[in-house]
């Protein structure tokens, strides 16, 4: 079960004025479930999206990154699930053109206003057949209040589904910002195998939008791990539909760090979420590397106890096996680390410190520690005044069952 995380309620969702959701159950992969997902945006909306660094990226993308870059105002995306529609070569291009095509035309839309998302089995293709068969039924129940039908239909693995909101005051005009997210396997960053949408009424300057979306992602997607593999779909999508009635942000303007640290706190929910939520996971960890001599070198260490499997599988056991963590910071990759400088906490615990066992810990506290289902690992460097925190889960049976059986 997820660690210390249930399905946001329905009236938490809270409805962004300008943006209507629909979904209907088009049987892309599997029966009774919902799998198609349209989002509707007002006409004078602003989108800004980040997508996945790896090289074999997914057909929808492209044509995401593609249709972003022509600046024809997007009104649409139509998301399903089922299918990545990755490693498909000319012919997954074609069927996710089709399938923007034909909900364009449906919605008085042009193809380039229309971002395509898919998730799933890659290396399959889509049945573009089955997606534009449920979009009718996705249009009928456009709503602005269906943000957890729309959080249930982006589902592939995840146990539950992930969602949050925020209302807050903008220039006198009361903003909203609603956001949901899937993903739970093969998260890792630049970002994880998750795709993430979110919201807001405000009115918001392109450019502004796409530095938030910038800044955001660096404080959340990017910061999450669970197995260190990169998926070909991940996608983050930032919308303002300029609504709310406030003055037009920019990054001048005194509700700018408002706005954009109130986007990047919904982007970290989700993104804890999905960790939260990682298959299998019995344990949610938190690696904060502090003191470094910069951020890149704060991450590597990070990264290295994060993606470690023998870390992953003692937390899994309760076991403090400790010296595992110690083995992890020394080949994370800083070479002049003088390891007799730095320091190892457990929680509140002294662990380690001049190159050894700290003399005062004993195996008993790690061991309390490490049966708790929420855990700090801090590592202080003592190199100088960066930080960086990384968000993990532990490996456990059932990572391997699900999958063993992803595609049965």
């Amino acid at each position: 079960m997820p660690v210390k995380l249930s399905a946001p309620l329905a009236a938490s969702l809270l409805p962004v004025r300008g943006v209507q959701l629909g979904f209907a159950q088009a049987h892309v992969r599997k029966p009774n479930r919902k799998d198609v997902l349209v989002i509707k945006l007002a006409e004078q909306s602003r989108v800004a999206g980040v997508f996945t660094n790896n090289r074999f990226c997914a057909a929808p993308v492209i044509l995401c990154k593609e249709f972003l870059a022509q600046k024809a105002g997007i009104r649409a995306l139509l998301v399903n699930t089922g299918c990545a529609n990755a490693g498909t070569g000319e012919d997954g291009l074609n069927r996710a053109k089709q399938s923007c095509e034909v909900l364009g035309g449906l919605l008085g839309l042009n193809a380039n206003q229309v971002l395509p998302f898919s998730t799933g089995v890659i290396l399959e293709p889509l049945p573009v057949d089955k997606v534009i068969a449920g979009l009718p039924a996705a249009i009928e129940n456009l709503k602005e209040d269906n943000w957890l039908n729309a959080a249930e239909a982006i589902m592939t693995t995840d146990i539950v589904a992930k969602g949050t909101s925020r209302s807050l005051m903008l220039d006198g005009k009361q903003v909203t910002i609603t956001g949901i997210s899937k993903g739970s396997g093969m998260i890792h960053p630049n970002m994880a195998t998750m795709l993430g949408y979110i919201a807001t009424d405000a009115a918001v300057s392109q450019c502004t939008l796409e530095n938030i979306i910038q800044y955001a992602v660096n404080k959340s997607f990017n910061c999450i791990t669970v197995d260190g593999d990169t998926s070909t779909n991940d996608s983050l999508i930032l919308m303002a539909t300029n609504l709310a009635g406030n003055t037009e942000i920019t990054e001048q303007s005194a509700d700018f760090v408002t706005l954009r640290d109130a986007m990047t706190a919904v982007a970290i929910e989700l993104a804890q979420a999905i960790v939260r939520d990682g298959e299998g996971a019995t344990k949610f960890m938190t690696i904060q590397v502090q003191a470094g001599k910069d951020e890149a070198e704060c991450r590597k260490v990070a990264y290295a106890i994060a993606h470690s499997p023998l870390i992953k599988t003692a937390f899994f056991a309760s076991d403090p096996n400790l010296g595992r963590i110690l083995a992890a910071i020394g080949y994370a990759g800083v070479d002049d680390l003088d390891v007799n400088n730095m320091e190892l906490y457990l929680g509140d615990v002294l662990v380690a410190e001049k190159g050894g066992r700290a003399v005062s810990y004993q195996e008993e506290q790690g061991a309390a520690i490490m049966k708790e289902s929420d855990i700090l690992v801090r590592v202080v460097l003592n190199r100088g005044s960066a930080t960086s925190t990384v968000w993990t889960c532990d490996f456990s049976y059932d990572y391997v069952k699900i999958n063993a059986d992803y595609r049965s």
